[in-house]
Order: C-alpha cells, then structure tokens, then sequence
C-alpha cells in the first residue's frame, strides 16, 4: 500500500506545529539554562538533573521541529507546484543523512501494525522483514538497544533470510533504533546505508525520541505521519480469506501469504491485494 502523501492543509498544519515545537524548545532551552546557573551557583545535585531533563526535553523538540518543518516546506512546494505528494518520512530521511529509512510500529506482542519509509528501497527491506519475520527493527524493538550491522558476511550471519535478501536491494548497513517509552516499546527507526562515524546512532536515537514522543505520542501528534502510515489492513484481510479458504488458523493463513510473497518476490501488499480482489487463492 502506497502512502497517500499530504494535502495543502496537512502544509498549514505542519507549519504550524513546526512553529509551537520551536517554541517549547525555546522555552526548555531557556528553563535548562537558568537551572545550570543554579546548579553552578548551588550545587544542588537536584538542579544538575532538572538541568538535563529540560536540556534532554529541549532536543526533543528541537529534532521534532527540523523534522516537521522539512516536510511542511515539501508540502508546501507541493500545493504550489503539483507533482508527487509529499513523504512525511523523506523529511525523516534528511534528518538522518540518509536516502532511505523505515519505522515500525509495533502492538504488545512485538506484532507489527503499520509501517511507514522514505523511499523504495526502504519499503521494500521493510517488507522483507514483515515477510521473513526476521531484521533490524524486530531485534530493536526486542533487545531494546540499538541494533547496527554491516557487511554482507555479518548481515547473513545475524538474519540468515533477511540478511542476503538486503543485501540483493544494495543495502551494505542497517542500523535500527527503538521507539522507547518508560516501560515500553511502540517500534523502531531503521536507518539503510546511514552516514559513517559514531555520532550518528546518537542523532538516530534522539530522531527516535523526536517522533515518539512528539510526533506519534505528543500533544500535536499526527500518528498517521500525514498519511504516510501502511497499517497492513488489507494483508490481514487477505489473511483471515486464505484461513476460511484453507480451513486454517488466521495466524497459518498469514504465514502462507508471507511465503508466498517471498516466493514470488513480490511487495506483501500486492499478494494480499491480489487475494482480497480474487486474483489468487491459496487454500
């Protein structure tokens, strides 16, 4: 499924929630420095640590600003000039330094529930992983630490499936971050051929923040990132034909329309639409 991209008025809004996300960071910024002069004056241990929540807090606004406003001036460009609608996840992308980048989201069981990338090569690693039941996101969400791995000798050895099947799309490295929440874990940030140097898990893990706790969960959230969120309601679809059809379990029906999209080497999407329509049966 395609994302639907935005709309003149998803523009307007996201300039506008650019706008209020810039001003919260002003304003911890600002918190965050006058607390650092008490701590400095103080000594006050209690001060030193209000000093980083504000400071932490101050970022995470900051990401989520830089991130919005490069899709609202996409969107922007779009109302103006037509062509292809703007990608949510392509101002993500740019945040990151890179081309190509996925988030998952997850349900309690570490099921997946919607997708959402920037670009082809993305969508389809992160289809291969729904497929495969194997990858980057998977283990980030699982181990809850950040997860990279380069190398087409260490990509095979840590997802046998996965790994050569990434490496066959032109993608050396992966490195994925968890969407974390206290005491839980709502997906991951996946990050194809990202920039070298290790700063940048850092940055991907505060671009993780930014989104979970501004842009899925915050108080301008927006969890349908303007339309480019997949949430795999037809494969489920497709899922619960394929277990009438074959007198299965909807969890076995969804494993045949997995293998059978791996085995044709075909977008999920397409195969489960495919059945929904009557184009194909498999039971």
């Amino acid at each position: 499924m395609e994302p639907r991209g935005g709309t003149p008025e998803s523009a307007a809004a996201a300039w506008r929630r650019a706008a209020r996300a810039r001003d919260r960071a002003d304003r911890e910024y600002a918190l965050a420095d006058e607390l650092g002069r008490r701590a400095a004056t103080t000594g006050n241990p209690m001060h030193q640590r209000l000093t980083e929540l504000h400071r932490t807090t101050a970022v995470r606004h900051r990401v989520a600003a830089d991130i919005l406003e490069a899709h609202a001036r996409r969107a922007s460009r779009w109302t103006r000039y037509g062509g292809p609608p703007p990608v949510f996840m392509t101002g993500v992308a740019e945040a990151c330094g890179s081309r190509s980048v996925a988030v998952t989201l997850v349900d309690g069981n570490h099921h997946q529930l919607a997708s959402a990338s920037s670009d082809q090569p993305a969508r389809q690693a992160q289809d291969l992983e729904y497929t495969l039941g194997e990858g980057p996101a998977l283990d980030a969400v699982q181990k809850g630490i950040p997860i990279d791995v380069s190398g087409s000798s260490d990509l095979g050895i840590r997802w046998p499936g996965y790994g050569p099947a990434l490496v066959a799309l032109g993608i050396g490295q992966v490195i994925a971050v968890p969407l974390q929440v206290p005491g839980n874990c709502i997906g991951a940030l996946a990050v194809f051929d990202p920039p070298k140097g290790p700063l940048f898990t850092r940055l991907f893990t505060q671009i993780a923040d930014a989104l979970t706790c501004s842009v899925f969960l915050g108080h301008d959230a927006d969890p349908g990132l303007y339309g480019g969120i997949d949430y795999r309601v037809e494969v489920h679809q497709a899922a619960g034909m394929v277990a009438v059809q074959a007198e299965c379990r909807i969890a076995d029906a969804l494993e045949l329309v997995k293998a059978r999209a791996f085995a044709e080497g075909r977008p999920i999407g397409d195969v489960a639409r495919d059945i929904v329509h009557g184009q194909l049966k498999l039971g």
